[in-house]
């Protein structure tokens, strides 16, 4: 498999940039099959999916292990969480082909589902207890706050390195920041910052579980800190500047208004028989309802996690996928992924759902393309459909793409 984990002890996360690694050839370092077999080892789940449910039953004895207080747990510290792993496309060919796309560079998707394991991993590191085997908590992941990418070209036949830590911690949440690097002519060069928020919860899964306090230990450390703290206060004030709560800004109204005029059809304008539904498009312009691509996804045994619902990761490379082929129709020409914004998971994904995906241009400027997915799970028994995440992507293509326009108000 793909993977070689290095626990570093030694190293904040903050050094990680300069770091350099020469251990991707040493022995007894495990690789993901082995990651993922200790994530399993930590929750106690089954590799059988006929032994789920047994499996989840026995986690409901770990409920005496859980601290009643957050002050109960021992503080930690940020590089008592880092963790260094290496992907050795470079050094190991035989894997280079689950990450390989057409255009011969690294599937993105791929990468998405490597940060999301490894941020899961990076939390049960930061919240062991030495005397407990099992761990009590069921770490998931809650948002991905966002990823920038400084490459756009991740190369299939270099080494690349991940490094990680967690940066900031709540009562029941923990924010962990991680780095990918790719080796080029001996040297680790930056390809991209991802920031995660996971929640830690109770063995099954059901209610918020306390997670061992942060202590920085460096001004650099407490910079980072606060930035978590800031990072946290302006998701609240995103949630409660919602549409759905709040009405728009005068900016915003300004924003609707001038594109709603700039659409109204002049020719009618003349004859004085202008309406609200004598619409016309702008030049080299689409409308927003005719941007859109769907997607569908059974949901089988084979993508669960390790409690059993369908791994974040691979909601996440589905819906990237999904948003590259929208943003790949729409410009016609290949799209690179510049950054990923504000993935809300808000809602498990079951094993067996229907996992429906729209893909959505939203905005565009220049050669830029925002895509918005949005998924949601089909009930065959009841009829129901419920939103799981939302996904927002930003693609920059090879040439300038059409000026999106929307229709209507929504």
């Amino acid at each position: 498999s793909a993977y070689r984990l290095c626990i570093m002890r030694k190293l904040p996360s903050v050094l990680a940039r300069t770091l350099t690694f020469g251990t991707s050839a040493s022995p007894g370092l495990p690789d993901m099959s082995e990651v993922r077999s200790k994530l399993r080892d930590i929750v106690g789940a089954s590799t059988n999916w006929r032994d789920h449910v047994q499996a989840m039953q026995e986690r409901k004895a770990l409920h005496t292990l859980l601290a009643k207080r957050q002050e109960d747990l021992p503080p930690r510290r940020m590089k008592d969480s880092y963790l260094e792993v290496i992907l050795p496309l470079g050094s190991q060919p035989e894997i280079r082909e689950k990450y390989l796309n057409v255009h011969n560079s690294v599937r993105f998707g791929r990468i998405l589902e490597d940060l999301d394991s490894l941020g899961v991993l990076i939390c049960y590191t930061h919240t062991k207890q030495e005397m407990q085997q099992r761990s009590p908590l069921s770490i998931v992941t809650a948002l991905v706050d966002k990823i920038n990418l400084c490459q756009k070209i991740i190369h299939p036949d270099c080494d690349i390195k991940f490094t990680g830590n967690v940066s900031w911690v709540g009562k029941t949440s923990m924010e962990v920041r991680m780095h990918m690097l790719q080796q080029h002519d001996g040297d680790y060069s930056p390809v991209l910052d991802a920031t995660f928020v996971m929640v830690a919860r109770d063995p099954e899964n059901k209610r918020p579980a306390f997670v061992n306090p942060l202590i920085p230990e460096s001004p650099e450390e407490e910079e980072i800190f606060k930035q978590g703290e800031l990072n946290k206060l302006k998701r609240i004030e995103f949630s409660t500047a919602s549409l759905l709560k709040m009405a728009p800004t005068a900016e915003e109204r300004n924003i609707v208004h001038d594109i709603f005029l700039n659409t109204l059809d002049p020719r009618q304008e003349g004859e004085g028989t202008v309406s609200f539904r004598s619409r016309k498009l702008p030049p080299n312009s689409v409308w927003i309802e005719d941007a859109k691509l769907k997607g569908l996804e059974i949901c089988h045994p084979e993508e669960r996690n390790i409690f059993n619902r369908i791994f974040g990761g691979f909601l996440m490379r589905k819906a990237f996928e999904l948003g590259w082929a929208t943003a790949c129709s729409y410009g016609g020409s290949r799209p690179f992924i510049i950054s990923v914004d504000d993935i809300m998971f808000q809602k498990p994904v079951e094993v067996g759902s229907l996992l429906l995906l729209s893909g959505q241009v939203c905005y565009t400027e220049k050669n830029y393309i925002q895509i918005r997915v949005h998924s949601e799970v089909y009930n065959a028994n009841t009829k129901e459909h419920h939103t799981t995440n939302i996904f927002h992507f930003t693609f920059i293509s090879e040439n300038e793409v059409p000026q999106v326009v929307p229709k209507t108000y929504g």
